[in-house]
């Protein structure tokens, strides 16, 4: 492996596109420094210090929230828009016909999820702005506009960052963004383990087993994201004077979690919000609504595994659409042995889709509240290793990898991925 990744680097192209990701990393990095004018970061940090409310966030910003920094909203607002886009192709037919008119669609849909990443950043700079007014120094409305569009800025930055990584180094750059943020939480989390070891808050086989569990975790995940259910498929053979044509099997390769880590995220997002605004109100049943909406406690957990396995069930239904797949299949003289073409296509693929959705819905469920049994079985808190983290660094580098596998192969070059 170590000599083919030389044989990668020996490339003056994947050179160069391995170089400019790392100087677009490094840039990155610097930026989460960098803070925004006229806040008290120590007020912040203190908020932060309270609880993990806002962990997932932070994390994704790579430590830039807890900073209050100018990039403090991270890509957030993007995958945000890029997911209201997503689900809007199914009822603006404009959008929809854009996504099936290859690269100019692409380039259009792409634009107008830039126009709409732009607002979103704004008004969630705004609402932030508001929210953290004890953490401005001079709170009025014209330092609020300020960091407003400070804020909304550095995710206009990042947009653009990511969009260099994508053309000119190598990977998914808004992935790679996010990617970056969190791998840049691991030597804090290490640190703060080395700290409850040196206190003897902890002992040295907690952390064993917390280095076995978290292990475990990265093999299981690896072994769900690439596992698939192939459908297999014959296409008719036709005969033209004495030659035929077609007669060749394939498969639909369906993937056991289809949905990715947007269910989390909206389960997340959904649960977050009435604690989020208790924060910030001082509402008698809002605060007794979010105590028992606090992370940990069995309603919350409770409501967090059913939010999950709906979202995963709705978002697959939205972004994988059966007629369409039968349709084509039945255009291109495609079927499924002992299926009969059209309907009874979609519904046979409808329903193998379903039993996948609910083994994918029952894995993300228990990854997403797994965090909570590391704590338990370790005592280990104070350490984000959350499912959700773990999915997303595991889905960009085996993502990253396969792109610079398929390069590799382009240059005729014995892969690595073996």
């Amino acid at each position: 492996m170590l000599e083919n990744i030389q044989n990668v680097l020996n490339v003056p192209e994947f050179r160069k596109r391995a170089v400019f990701t790392l100087i677009m990393f490094i840039v990155f990095r610097l930026g989460v420094h960098i803070p925004v004018p006229g806040v008290d970061s120590s007020v912040i940090e203190n908020l932060f210090s309270s609880g993990n409310l806002f962990g997932l966030l932070d994390l994704f910003a790579g430590g830039a929230l807890s900073k209050f920094s100018v990039l403090a909203m991270s890509i957030t607002p993007y995958i945000n828009a890029a997911i209201i886009i997503q689900l809007l192709n199914v009822v603006i037919p404009t959008l929809e016909q854009w996504s099936k008119e290859g690269e100019e669609g692409h380039k259009k849909t792409t634009q107008v999820t830039r126009y709409l990443t732009v607002v979103l950043a704004f008004l969630q700079a705004i609402g932030m702005s508001i929210g953290l007014k004890a953490a401005i120094l001079n709170p009025n409305p014209v330092n609020i506009l300020i960091i407003a569009i400070t804020l909304t800025a550095g995710t206009v930055f990042l947009m653009w960052v990511g969009e260099q990584i994508t053309a000119q180094g190598i990977g998914n750059g808004i992935s790679l963004i996010i990617f970056a943020g969190i791998v840049a939480a691991l030597p804090k989390n290490l640190g703060t383990i080395y700290h409850y070891v040196q206190a003897g808050t902890i002992s040295y086989f907690s952390v064993f087993m917390f280095g076995v569990i978290a292990l475990a975790m990265v093999v299981f995940v690896i072994h769900v994201e690439t596992g698939f259910r192939r459908i297999p498929i014959s296409y008719a053979k036709r005969v033209v004077g004495q030659r035929a044509y077609g007669g060749h099997s394939s498969h639909i390769p369906l993937k056991v979690n289809q949905a990715g880590v947007i269910p989390i995220i909206f389960a997340s997002s959904v649960l977050m919000f009435p604690v989020t605004v208790a924060q910030f109100i001082d509402v008698p049943w809002v605060k007794t609504v979010a105590s028992y909406l606090e992370w940990g406690k069995p309603l919350q957990t409770a409501l967090y595994v059913g939010l999950i396995i709906f979202f995963t069930y709705f978002y697959t239904a939205v972004t994988v659409k059966i007629p369409d797949m039968a349709d084509n299949l039945k255009k291109y003289g495609g079927f499924i042995p002992g299926i009969r073409p059209g309907k009874p296509t979609a519904d046979y693929l409808d329903h193998v889709l379903t039993r996948i959705t609910l083994a994918g819905s029952v894995f993300l469920a228990f990854i997403a509240v797994l965090p909570n049994m590391i704590a338990a079985a370790t005592h280990i808190e104070g350490v984000y290793f959350g499912g959700t983290a773990l999915l997303i660094v595991v889905g960009v580098a085996l993502q990253t990898m396969k792109q610079i596998e398929s390069m590799v192969v382009m240059r005729h070059y014995e892969g690595f991925m073996k």
